[in-house]
């Protein structure tokens, strides 16, 4: 469920940019050809998986309940689930769920990821450079697990990845293509789905339901 081999890199990069009492969590879900690639900004502290006490899978949003509300409403994790992850306080999570909710993830073809990889105790916002610093270890992921679409989440996410300057208002239902390694991939910048970007959550649906078709 997870591209293993970039670990150690990321670490080390944890290491440079991140709290140095949390650890770095990586992308996960499907790594083999999945429909979609998500790509989110950064994990904090609020992520369970980002203590160094957790024993289980280190994975995206795990002890959080907002973006498990949209992929739900994506159809893309059962009703059930995300109604057990409604009641759930983060101590309640633990590693079998963890991994139980990330089988699902992966048996409905989609990978979940971020652009940066290191945790914060917050959710400051991080300077473009330090994106920048994961940019090629996030080609690598892409390259490895050859997502059908990518979707990005926000200006910031998406102008890096893109490597150009990007509005989310302006690029609704429009993709941009990016060359990695030789391959076109077919990239939808969203609107940031959740924190301060709730607001816009109807709207990043209804664009997310658009590129998936």
């Amino acid at each position: 469920m997870q591209v293993i081999k970039l670990h150690n890199k990321y670490d080390e990069l944890q290491k440079e940019y991140g709290s140095p009492d949390l650890d770095s969590v990586y992308g996960a879900g499907c790594i083999k050809k999945p429909e979609v690639c998500f790509v989110f900004m950064n994990p904090t502290g609020k992520n369970v998986a980002s203590s160094k006490k957790w024993n289980g899978l280190k994975a995206q949003w795990l002890g959080t309940k907002n973006i498990w509300n949209m992929f739900q409403s994506l159809g893309l994790i059962s009703e059930k689930t995300a109604d057990k992850i409604k009641s759930m306080k983060p101590a309640d999570w633990n590693p079998d769920f963890a991994n139980e909710l990330y089988q699902e993830v992966k048996s409905n073809k989609i990978y979940i990821t971020n652009l940066g990889k290191c945790t914060m105790k917050d959710a400051s916002p991080l300077q473009n450079k330090v994106f920048k610093e994961y940019l090629d270890l996030l080609d690598q992921e892409i390259s490895e697990i050859n997502p059908k679409k990518i979707i990005t989440f926000g200006n910031q996410v998406s102008s890096i990845f893109l490597g150009q300057n990007i509005k989310v208002s302006d690029t609704r239902k429009k993709f941009i293509i990016k060359k990695i390694d030789g391959k076109d991939y077919p990239v939808y910048p969203v609107y940031y789905p959740v924190g301060q970007g709730m607001r816009n959550l109807p709207i990043a649906i209804e664009d997310i339901l658009f590129a998936m078709k």
